[in-house]
C-alpha cells in the first residue's frame, strides 16, 4: 500500500491516552487527564434536556446558532471591554482543540515559521506538523516559567507567521502578566506576526489574580485570534462547545476551514452554553471558590507528601519538581508512581521541543472530587 499523509509518519499517541490507559490497567487514580470526575451543575444539563424537548435537534448554523453568538459578544464587551460582531467574528466551533486546528490552517503555509511558547499543550505542535510549519520553540524557565527576553526576541524574524499564547497556561498554571503580552505584542507588530491566544481558563484563576485577554492590549485586537470553550467553565469537556474570537478577515478564513472540517457543533448543546453564560455573575464566584478550595487543599497534602508543588495561579493543574524523591526523570517516575502508589501524572517532557527542564517535574490534576483527591494523597504519603 501506498504510504499516508508523511506529516502523521512520527505521531505517536497522546500522552493523556497513554496515562489514562495504564491507569486504568493498575487500577490507579487518575489525576493525569485534564477533566474533572464529577458534573456540572445540574441546572445546566435541564437547559440542555429543555432545548432537546424544543426540538433543537438538526444541524445548528455552520458558524453557530446567533442566539450563542450574540451572548458571547454581550459576555466579551461586558468582562473585558471587547467588541466583536456575532456575524462576521465569533464563530462556534468543536471544542477548543477544533478551533486551534482550523485557525493553523487558515494561517499557516508550509515552512512558515511559528513561535510555540514550552511547555505547551501537545495539539499546537501536532497540527503545526500537518501544516508543514517551522516550530520555533522559546522556553518557559521553572518556577516562574519565565521566558529570557533575549531568547523570546531572537526566536522572532520575517518569516514569523505566528505566536501561540496559552494563558491561563496549561500545564503550568502560570498567568502571564500585562508586561509579558505587551511584550509580545511588540514583537509581533514589528514582525507583523499574528498571535493565537488560547483563553479556555480564562474564568479559572486564583488569589485575586484577575485574567487579562491579550486582545485588550494596545492593538493586539486587529491581529489576535482569542479562543475559549464552555467545558473547562462549566466542567462539561465533553460537550466540546468551543469558539473563535477573531477580526473580520481572519474570521472569514478560518471559516472556510471551519465549514470543510465539522461543518457545524452540536445544537441543543449550544443552546445550553447560551443561556449557561447568562449566568455567569451568579455562577462564577462558587466555581472559583470551588477550585481554590481544592487546588488549596491538594498542594498541602503534595507538600506533606514531600513534593514541593509551584502553586498555581490559574487553571486546576500544578506542577511539582522531583528531584528530591527520586533520580528519576518524569517519564520513569510516572511510571513508578501508576506502578507503585497508584496514582497516575503527567509526564511534562513531552511538551517540549528544545529545553530538558520537563524532565524535573510532574504534572498533576486537582480537578477531581474531594474523595479522589483524599485517597491520590493518600497513596503518595504511603511508603509502598
Amino acid at each position: 500500500m501506498k504510504t499516508p499523509n508523511f506529516s502523521i509518519l512520527n505521531f505517536k499517541e497522546s500522552i493523556f491516552a497513554t496515562m489514562t490507559k495504564m491507569a486504568q490497567k493498575n487500577a490507579a487514580i487518575n489525576l493525569s487527564q485534564g477533566f474533572p470526575d464529577f458534573d456540572g451543575p445540574p441546572w445546566l444539563m435541564d437547559l440542555v434536556t429543555e432545548a432537546m424537548k424544543s426540538g433543537h435537534n438538526q444541524y445548528a448554523p455552520t458558524h453557530g446558532i446567533v442566539e450563542l453568538r450574540k451572548t458571547l459578544a454581550q459576555t466579551y464587551k461586558k468582562i473585558y471591554g471587547l467588541e466583536f460582531d456575532p456575524m462576521d467574528e465569533i464563530t462556534i466551533t468543536n471544542g477548543a482543540t477544533e478551533a486551534i486546528f482550523c485557525t493553523i490552517m487558515a494561517l499557516v503555509n508550509p515552512a512558515d515559521e511559528v513561535i510555540v511558547l514550552e511547555p505547551f499543550y501537545d495539539s499546537y505542535v501536532a497540527t503545526l506538523n500537518l501544516a508543514r510549519a517551522k516550530i520555533i520553540p522559546v522556553t518557559l524557565y521553572r518556577k516562574e516559567f519565565r521566558w529570557r527576553i533575549e531568547e523570546l526576541t531572537q526566536a522572532f524574524s520575517d518569516k514569523t507567521k505566528l505566536i501561540i499564547l496559552n494563558n491561563p497556561h496549561n500545564p503550568t498554571g502560570k498567568v502571564f502578566t500585562r508586561e509579558e503580552l505587551e511584550t509580545i505584542i511588540h514583537l509581533a507588530e514589528q514582525y507583523d506576526a499574528y498571535i493565537l491566544s488560547d483563553e479556555v481558563y480564562e474564568f479559572l484563576t486564583f488569589d485575586g489574580v484577575a485574567h487579562l485577554p491579550i486582545a485588550t492590549l494596545m492593538k493586539a485586537i486587529e491581529r489576535t485570534v482569542t479562543i475559549s470553550s464552555a467545558g473547562k467553565t462549566f466542567g462539561v469537556t465533553g460537550w466540546k462547545i468551543g469558539w473563535i474570537l477573531a477580526c473580520g478577515a481572519i474570521s472569514h478564513h478560518i471559516r472556510m476551514i471551519h465549514q470543510f472540517n465539522t461543518f457545524s457543533v452540536c445544537t441543543p448543546m449550544q443552546w445550553g452554553v447560551n443561556q449557561a453564560l447568562q449566568r455567569l455573575d451568579e455562577y462564577l464566584p462558587t466555581f472559583r471558590r470551588l477550585y481554590q478550595e481544592k487546588r488549596d487543599f491538594f498542594c498541602q497534602g503534595l507538600i506533606e507528601a514531600s513534593y514541593l508543588p509551584i502553586i498555581p495561579k490559574g487553571t486546576y493543574f500544578t506542577v511539582a519538581p522531583i528531584g528530591q524523591l527520586t533520580q528519576l526523570h518524569d517519564v520513569g517516575h510516572c511510571m513508578e508512581l501508576i506502578e507503585r502508589k497508584k496514582v497516575a501524572a503527567i509526564p511534562p517532557s513531552v511538551f517540549y521541543l528544545k529545553s530538558q527542564e520537563g524532565q524535573e517535574y510532574i504534572r498533576f490534576c486537582f480537578a477531581k472530587k474531594a474523595e479522589t483527591l483524599e485517597k491520590a494523597l493518600q497513596n503518595l504519603k504511603s511508603r509502598l
